[in-house]
């Protein structure tokens, strides 16, 4: 049914428009962060296998959590620094070998502490990928096809996560180490695609005589500083709270309630599956619509479609009308949020804004499972999922009053990045294109830097 609707010319039309015109580049990229998510098992299924299969109780299970957690909020900000400082390439391939080898170790690894610990690796080096990934992005697409590339990326994101999810499942039954072992080769592959055909997008530095155009120098504390931005990271953090329920207490709620691994796994990946079918024709209805609006809208629909946990009970149907309704809220947030970060950061500080941004992310992963654990353990999951739909309400809220401010801000950005980007042009060489300028027409040169 599915092959049948995307025979349709109509669907292929819609296809054709969302995906043309992006660098080659891009689409490497895109490659490997499918390779990498076809195979992405271990997070999905952690909670599960520590209080499933290894015994430990759920307050265990996101004591855990949160050190992959912490390890992903130290990495945010230091490899976003990295990627500004060293280069993108570099930065993302160590994090993807990184990620290979402690992922390979955790599915060998006995006892609470050493578990514990091989987590907070696996954290570390996972979420160092993302200031880069999001970087390069940004370095190689122009900022009008930004939400579109990021949207593309996130449909990559889930494709993979969606048959994942529903195969590790299966594949659990038979024993979980080969589930660590096959996320460990996936994110090998990932890191081999990355090195052979995505060459370093970090803009050049403009010599002395165009430091003026190009403006001063930004460190964290300027991002940290930033007042719109860490406010639009302030309320991204409140939502990626909310979103990390999904992976976490979850799974134990529904293990509580008597369902079984498989058909958790069937439940989530009905996330990715949706995201799939939905990403495209929903990219194209978001494009000239309120920014603002599609935002305080993700909310909403985040936060109540896991509050319709709380009336769940043990029927796995309601479990997915749940996800059916929170993933909504996701496809329209995250191009529209990860648009909005590209659009506030100064160009030579991509890297950074960008680990900030995932900074939210990874706070998120450490604080939410400990705490969601804990109400889950001693409220109950009816209190839980309640508490993400007001969570969600604050965030929405936090956006119609933010919506203003960010439009200026963002506006203010991206004539200071074109003017930055035109005085690289200038001194370095006349005619050539800059990161994140138009792409050559076909059989042309590829973006500078690129």
């Amino acid at each position: 049914m599915l092959v049948a609707l995307v025979a349709t010319p109509r669907i292929r039309r819609l296809v054709k428009e969302t995906m043309g015109g992006l660098p080659r580049q891009f689409w490497w990229l895109w490659v490997s962060t499918l390779v990498n998510k076809l195979g992405a098992f271990v997070v999905t299924f952690l909670s599960f296998y520590l209080t499933a299969d290894r015994g430990y109780p759920a307050s265990y299970a996101g004591l855990v959590a949160s050190l992959f957690g912490l390890g992903s909020a130290i990495s945010a900000l230091g490899a976003g620094v990295l990627a500004d400082r060293i280069g993108r390439r570099p930065t993302l391939v160590a994090a993807q070998l990184g990620t290979a080898l402690s992922t390979a170790v955790l599915g060998f690894v006995n006892g609470p502490v050493a578990i514990a610990a091989v987590v907070f690796l696996v954290g570390l080096c996972n979420n160092a990928t993302r200031p880069a990934t999001s970087a390069i992005i940004a370095d190689l697409v122009p900022a009008e096809d930004r939400v579109r590339a990021y949207s593309l990326n996130y449909w990559a994101i889930n494709i993979g996560f969606g048959l994942s999810a529903a195969v590790a499942g299966l594949i659990a039954t038979q024993g979980y180490l080969t589930l660590f072992l096959l996320d460990a080769l996936s994110t090998l592959v990932c890191a081999v695609v990355i090195f052979l055909k995505i060459p370093e997008t970090r803009p050049a530095q403009p010599p002395a005589t165009a430091q003026g155009a190009a403006g001063p120098a930004v460190g964290l504390g300027t991002v940290f500083r930033d007042g719109p931005f860490m406010t639009v990271v302030g309320l991204n953090l409140l939502l990626a709270l909310i979103f990390q329920q999904s992976s976490t207490t979850l799974p134990v709620a529904m293990g509580g309630a008597g369902l079984s691994a498989t058909q958790y796994g069937l439940v989530i990946g009905l996330n990715g599956v949706l995201i799939v079918v939905l990403q495209i024709p929903l990219t194209r209805w978001m494009e000239g619509r309120s920014r603002t609006g599609l935002l305080i809208a993700s909310c909403l629909l985040a936060g109540w479609g896991f509050g319709l946990g709380a009336l769940a009970g043990s029927a796995a149907w309601l479990f997915a009308l749940s996800v059916a309704v929170w993933t909504v809220g996701e496809v329209l947030n995250a191009p529209t949020m990860m648009g909005l970060v590209a659009e506030l950061a100064p160009t030579h500080a991509r890297g950074r804004y960008q680990g900030v941004y995932s900074l939210s992310w990874s706070l998120a992963s450490f604080i939410g499972p400990g705490v969601g654990g804990v109400v889950l353990q001693y409220a109950g999951p009816g209190v839980l999922w309640s508490v993400c739909g007001v969570c969600g309400t604050v965030a929405a809220l936090g956006h119609v009053a933010l919506g203003r401010r960010t439009r200026r801000a963002g506006a203010r950005a991206v004539a200071e990045a074109a003017v930055t980007e035109a005085a690289v042009i200038e001194v370095a060489a006349p005619g050539m294109a800059a990161p994140g300028a138009a792409p050559a027409p076909a059989g042309g040169k590829a973006p500078a830097g690129a």
